[in-house]
């Protein structure tokens, strides 16, 4: 059986200073350092949330800056294929112009050759005629 007596309250005081000198000693400092770490926690726990938003924010400005450099980049090749199509036109105009002009000149030429062998074969006409006759007919003709 449980006896109430002196050596009770002194147990019970005993219990209170150990549990006063248990919390000094040890409760307190695990305490303290258990919240100092849930702060450092809490702390870097927001530095990752930093860092992820800028991350994230970084990541949708890098997808904005390529959707616009695409569309500027293909508005730069139709203007440049647009000017290389300006160019081409102006070249094949120039050629076309180049090759109507030499075909003139050959055309000219030709006339030109033409007329002097029609003028040197009129000129032969009558020869060529009496050789002609002369062939056809087998005697000779003056």
């Amino acid at each position: 059986m449980l006896n109430i007596n002196g050596t009770l309250i002194l147990q019970i005081a005993n219990f209170l200073v150990l549990l006063l000198i248990l919390n000094l000693i040890l409760f307190k400092p695990i305490r303290r350092i258990l919240s100092q770490r849930e702060e450092e926690f809490q702390s870097r726990r927001k530095v990752i949330d930093d860092y992820q938003s800028r991350a994230q924010q970084i990541q949708k400005d890098i997808e904005e800056g390529k959707v616009l450099a695409r569309k500027e980049g293909y508005t730069a090749k139709e203007m440049l294929k647009n000017q290389a199509l300006e160019e081409e036109k102006g070249i094949l105009q120039e050629a076309g112009s180049a090759v109507e002009q030499k075909l003139t000149a050959a055309k000219k030429d030709i006339e030109a050759k033409t007329a002097a062998a029609r003028e040197v074969l009129e000129g032969q006409i009558a020869s060529f005629s009496k050789e002609l006759a002369q062939k056809v007919l087998g005697r000779s003709i003056q």
